[in-house]
């Protein structure tokens, strides 16, 4: 992998800020459709700060931002030569199910290409960048970097240590329980929060939940409140392969993939029958190895993963330290004695606490949303 390039010290102007600001809501069109590849958005100016062209990322094997930016200029009759490109993610430089993104930006005789952050992938790595500067075009790095970045949390993860990042949603009253003692939990939070979580649901590849959940709520874990062209991947942690074969999460059109810790084989051929993957993967507790099941992941593409579980499997998860995020919708209702959002200890002195960084405290109706990343990961 090409080591980072910088730019010596360049300070992004209001004008490139501008610019990258818009390429990165191009960037957020693409949120639900170009798994596994990242999201990325691109937009083209001219000298005169008139926009000419932009686009987004379409699905895997279509064309990227850069492309879609360039028809879209060509299209409204826009001659590009000399202009600036605006991309949030370095335009690629390898022959993949489309062609290189550099080759077609250096053809259109661009001037100058503004890359929000460099691609992490090894077979991209500054190469893409590298190529438009031999070519004599101005490249500058870094502007929302942050911004651009977090976009594509998922996609640097896998790129750079071979899994995705995992998301662990938690509905929760203010005192931190997800439900009564008995079990009872709809509708802790809002319906403005629901719907904001199936947003969530809706950008992930995978949707990861426990049998417990689904022997307990039997729910369907799809995306219902927000529009999306495809539903995520269903992932089932079902270490003895109790999952109901009439159970409502068959309804929904996509892929289920169970893990579990030991196969019978009739249950698995039932299960397989119904159209489930099931992959074996135990721990030498009898459960299924959760680092396994996040590596294996990894390597299926899965970007991001969306875990919605009970308090049981959300400890095991933290405990097994692959969990990276949490999203956590919190409730006006004090509640009382319930069930937590984690079986995690007992501690004996703080220390041993799980550390988290919050990231964006936002109000989603009657409820405050929390994001918090977890030190560390």
């Amino acid at each position: 992998m090409t080591p980072p390039l910088d730019n010596l010290g360049m300070s992004p102007t209001e004008t490139d800020i501008h610019w990258m600001s818009l390429a990165l809501t191009w960037a957020e069109k693409a949120m639900y459709i170009t798994a596994p590849n990242p999201r990325v958005g691109c937009v083209i100016v001219n000298a005169q700060g008139v926009l000419l062209g932009a686009g987004h990322t379409q699905i895997a094997g279509q064309s990227h931002a850069e492309i879609m930016a360039l028809q879209d200029a060509k299209q409204q009759g826009h001659a590009v030569a000399g202009a600036t490109a605006y991309v949030t993610l370095e335009p690629c430089s390898h022959q993949g199910r489309t062609g290189p993104c550099c080759d077609a930006l250096i053809q259109a005789g661009l001037a100058r290409v503004v890359v929000a952050v460099q691609d992490p992938n090894p077979q991209v790595g500054g190469n893409g960048i590298a190529r438009l500067r031999q070519a004599g075009i101005q490249v500058d790095i870094g502007v929302l970097e942050d911004k651009a970045r977090s976009l594509n949390l998922g996609f640097f993860k896998r790129m750079t240590q071979g899994v995705p990042c995992m998301r662990l949603k938690v509905a929760a009253s203010l005192d931190g329980q997800t439900a009564l003692s008995n079990g009872v939990s709809q509708w802790i939070t809002s319906a403005a929060a629901r719907q904001d979580g199936h947003a969530w649901r809706a950008r992930a590849c995978a949707v990861l939940t426990g049998i417990g959940t689904l022997l307990e709520d039997d729910p369907q874990l799809n995306v219902r409140d927000v529009d999306t062209p495809r539903q995520p991947i269903l992932v089932i942690v079902d270490s003895k392969l109790e999952t109901p074969l009439k159970a409502k999460l068959w309804q929904t059109q996509r892929e289920v993939w169970i893990y579990c810790a030991k196969a019978d084989s009739d249950r698995r051929a039932a299960l397989e029958s119904k159209g489930a993957h099931v992959t074996c993967l135990p721990n030498a507790q009898g459960k299924v190895d959760l680092n396994a099941m996040q590596k294996d992941l990894g390597q299926r593409a899965i970007n991001e993963v969306h875990i919605e579980a009970g308090y049981k499997l959300n400890g095991s998860l933290l405990a097994a330290n692959v969990v990276d995020e949490l999203l956590v919708y919190l409730a006006p209702l004090l509640i009382g004695q319930g069930l937590g959002m984690a079986n995690l200890g007992p501690f004996e002195t703080l220390f041993q606490a799980l550390k988290l960084d919050i990231q964006n405290v936002t109000s989603i109706g009657d409820d405050v949303r929390l994001i918090a990343h977890v030190k560390g990961r």
